[in-house]
């Protein structure tokens, strides 16, 4: 395609040495425009530069964090006793085992049958050949495993203790004659009793939910779920998060129920499981 004359400019160009000069031909167009192309080169500069000091600040941020961490992991070694020290080592995990049993005592106050702590080390003659630091290590693990099911698992009764209904087949209560499957537990309660979260999650479902009525879901770690049907009242919303023992809703005889009760599931991966392994923290 040929352009008019018009359509170009020539533009000269000197040389500083032997004086030579040579013609360029541009498009006009692209003199008209040299200032935005001019901006558009120093603002591209200028983002450049800003992303990679924000860059160099991040990786210095991490590297300080990661000192830290190493210091304070350092200071945590320091404070385990030197192995050859096998009184002070027999001490130090003798007052772990005290601890245990507090947890444990703890636990049973809350209707918890609480977890076996019999031979994993301390002053235990059948541990007597485990060194301190086998020994340290089995207390360890069993530590992260409390800690684990604490934090992540929906533990104890969220009210009343008394079972009215276990999960599994049964007599349908409504259509007598049949029977159906049971995905949960019915507790005995009058209407008005608390209904409690039995661990930390996020409420999925808050409000009338099918043949559960009033029902209160949460979404814990783990792929676990809880839920609590047919109450009289709702205390929480979507979307909130909740702890341990906080009051989520009260008894009540919403939805496909005979009478007052709390009907409590806990589903993994979406399918209901039985609730009683999760009665107790074993």
């Amino acid at each position: 395609m040929i352009f008019p004359k018009s359509d170009f400019s020539t533009v000269l160009v000197v040389g500083t040495t032997k004086g030579e000069t040579r013609s360029l031909r541009i498009k006009t167009k692209h003199i008209n425009r040299i200032r935005q192309y001019a901006f558009t080169i120093c603002l591209t500069l200028l983002l450049l530069t800003v992303t990679i000091v924000f860059l160099s600040l991040e990786i210095s941020k991490i590297q300080e964090e990661r000192k830290a961490y190493h210091r304070e992991i350092a200071h945590l070694k320091s404070q385990i006793p030197v192995a050859s020290d096998t009184t002070q080592a027999r001490n130090y995990i003798q007052n772990i085992e005290n601890k245990l049993k507090k947890i444990n005592q703890y636990l049973r106050k809350r209707g918890i049958e609480g977890f076996a702590a019999n031979d994993i080390g301390g002053n235990n003659d059948a541990n007597a050949d485990l060194s301190p630091e086998e020994t340290y290590a089995l207390y360890n693990e069993r530590l992260e495993d409390i800690l684990s099911g604490v934090a992540f698992t929906p533990i104890g009764y969220p009210s009343n203790f008394a079972v009215n209904s276990r999960f599994g087949y049964r007599s349908d209560p409504i259509r007598r004659g049949r029977v159906e499957f049971h995905p949960g537990i019915d507790f005995k309660g009058r209407r008005g009793d608390a209904v409690k979260s039995t661990a930390d999650g996020k409420v999925i479902v808050a409000g009338w939910f099918q043949g559960y009525g009033k029902c209160v879901k949460i979404r814990h770690k783990n792929n676990l779920e809880t839920l609590y049907g047919h109450l009289s009242k709702v205390n929480v919303k979507p979307g909130q998060m909740v702890s341990t023992g906080q009051v989520i809703g009260r008894v009540g005889s919403t939805g496909h129920s005979t009478g007052n009760h709390l009907h409590y599931e806990v589903r993994k991966n979406g399918k209901p499981v039985n609730p009683g392994s999760y009665l107790s923290f074993n």
